[in-house]
């Protein structure tokens, strides 16, 4: 499985409603997109729990085709006119956990942290095992561990229904709407 998204950085000033609307319009749109595990259609508004404005949704794919086969849609032509062309985070997922609830998600966290060089890699997915275990048990709907090779980074991804717990690392995003086929 591969993790993969992007992000668009908005105006300090920008309407916020303009991506909601859009979510609310188009999210429904990948409801069944054939080898997608799950989308999250994810924003931030500058202020308490983000620095920037940010539309940034997070794909999880079942595999490389499937991804090519969305970036190759009108879908992504049209995102790339309306927000700008996008540079795309992918990173291969260690293991993942999706509850029939994950729909149901208001909140999600990411957070991304730098792999030291000559790590241990079957050590340190471990330990990401037990970290997206003990979220899951403090109540995350969807838990996603994943590294990239290329900047040596980990990636933790999270979502919650309510507010994630306090101390929960990374950037907070609200969930405009999850497509899971």
């Amino acid at each position: 499985m591969i993790a993969m998204q992007y992000s668009f950085t908005l105006p300090a000033d920008y309407d916020m409603a303009i991506v909601r609307q859009r979510i609310a319009e188009k999210g429904h749109m990948l409801d069944h997109f054939d080898g997608l595990r799950f989308k999250t259609y994810l924003h931030a508004e500058r202020g308490a729990t983000s620095t920037e404005n940010l539309y940034a949704p997070f794909y999880v794919w079942h595999d490389s085709a499937a991804m090519q086969r969305f970036l190759g849609s009108e879908g992504f032509v049209r995102l790339t006119q309306a927000f700008g062309w996008p540079v795309i985070r992918l990173w291969p997922v260690w293991d993942i956990h999706a509850s029939s609830d994950t729909q149901q998600a208001r909140y999600a966290t990411r957070d991304v942290q730098p792999i030291a060089p000559h790590t241990a890699l079957d050590t340190l997915r471990e330990e990401q095992r037990a970290a997206l275990q003990h979220d899951v048990e403090r109540g995350a709907l969807a838990a996603v561990s994943a590294f990239e090779p290329t900047r040596w980074t980990r990636v933790n991804f999270r979502l919650w229904s309510r507010t994630p717990p306090a101390g929960q690392p990374g950037q907070w995003y609200h969930v405009g709407h999850v497509s899971q086929p």
